[in-house]
């Protein structure tokens, strides 16, 4: 694979796959500019090279329509304002029109296609989709780490179309992060889990067991190994398959001599809403009729003191219902531990997905050592796997 810094692209027209998938409010207002800041350094490195710009991205999942809350147009708006230059825009990805200005560009002039998932084609990874994309570009840069584990046109298929081509230096960010710091990671190291269930991602534990010490588990995730262990869980109910998963995983930490650690009191109610009473409880208080929507204060000191005596961090899952703040106590509480952790030189790595959402929401850009941009292509990463649109970069390159 090549840096795009190793390329020639001085005076050329470089398409860049990006990753704009901003979380939008109700409005259609963007929450959180994070993935566009992300891909700054890459388009200011080719206007040094008085190169010219094509930028391509999806937005949300309009599943081939084209939808005009999933537009890209006021994220050209957006990138006007970080980069104080005019950004022009085109209203399809693919059209005669869009190829034509991209070719028209003179250097350092940028172009912002519009959504390419309002083709199906871009999913469904197709030939002449790929090669129309590839008109666009003389060089092909990917800087989307957030798709990287999917082979889709934009990232994939338009390979076949370009001799030159590499990746951009927030994909290099990543991968710094995830291949190299914590795949040989300062110890002690400590992972955070929390979301929903264990099924989608036992290989993520099984692969992170080989190197960490410690496992704080919170969220609806912490239930099965709380079931295992005999503990009260109040009205959750538990399948099979995920208390299998869960015995099978505590029998191999303690084989290993890991340290699994699980909440011993909850932020509690009897139905998720905003209106419903809620109270701290420990596990053994936790009526049959109530849930724990979030680790108690007890539990976020345990987790911290854990915390403290690391020196390495990744964090993948909410240890609560995050996106509810009466819920969303301990997932804070952790951030603002590891925020000065990282101030102290403690690696700290967020895996992206709900958890960079919520704390760049909640304005943690810049607190942690690294926020990935991609929440799936970061759990294949760990869990052993390579990614599809780099790896066949990796091919055409050696």
């Amino acid at each position: 694979m090549k840096n795009i810094s190793a390329l020639n692209i001085k005076n050329k027209r470089v398409l860049i796959r990006v990753d704009f998938n901003v979380p939008l409010d109700e409005s259609g207002k963007i929450i959180s500019n994070f993935r566009i800041r992300s891909a700054i350094p890459t388009i200011k490195y080719c206007l040094t090279q008085n190169a010219s710009i094509v930028l391509m991205s999806h937005l949300g999942r309009p599943k081939g329509t084209k939808t005009p809350k999933f537009s890209l147009k006021p994220l050209a708006e957006e990138l006007e304002s970080l980069l104080n230059t005019e950004i022009f825009f085109s209203e399809d990805c693919i059209s005669d029109e869009s190829i034509e200005l991209s070719k028209d560009l003179f250097p350092k002039e940028i172009h912002l296609l519009e959504n390419l998932r309002f083709y199906n084609e871009e999913v469904d990874n197709d030939n002449e989709f790929s090669a129309k994309l590839a008109e666009h570009g003389e060089v092909f840069i990917n800087d989307a780490f957030g798709t990287a584990h999917r082979e889709h046109a934009s990232n994939y298929g338009i390979l076949n179309y370009f001799d030159d081509n590499g990746y951009g230096f927030l994909v290099d960010k990543e991968l710094k992060y995830f291949e190299r710091k914590l795949s040989n990671p300062v110890e002690p190291y400590t992972v955070i889990l929390g979301g929903a269930k264990v099924v989608g991602k036992i290989e993520l534990i099984e692969s992170l067991m080989k190197q960490a010490d410690n496992f704080l588990i919170g969220g609806a995730m912490a239930n099965p190994f709380l079931k295992i262990l005999g503990k009260n869980v109040g009205a959750v109910n538990i399948d099979e398959e995920n208390l299998n998963i869960a015995k099978s995983i505590l029998e191999k930490a303690k084989q290993k001599n890991i340290n699994i650690v699980l909440p011993v009191d909850v932020i509690a109610s009897n139905e998720l809403s905003d209106e419903a009473d809620w109270s701290v409880m420990t596990l053994e208080e936790l009526p049959a009729n109530c849930y724990g929507f979030d680790i108690g204060p007890e539990t976020c000191a345990i987790f911290n003191e854990y915390l403290i005596n690391s020196k390495t961090v990744f964090w993948n899952g909410p240890v609560g219902i995050a996106e509810m703040p009466q819920y969303s106590i301990g997932t804070q509480s952790l951030a603002s531990t590891l925020k000065s952790l990282t101030e102290e030189g403690v690696i700290t790595v967020i895996g992206g997905g709900d958890t960079a959402s919520i704390l760049m929401a909640s304005g943690h850009d810049d607190s942690f050592s690294h926020i990935s941009t991609g929440g799936g292509a970061s759990i294949q990463l760990l869990s052993g796997h390579k990614l599809p649109a780099l790896t066949e970069m990796e091919v055409i390159n050696s």
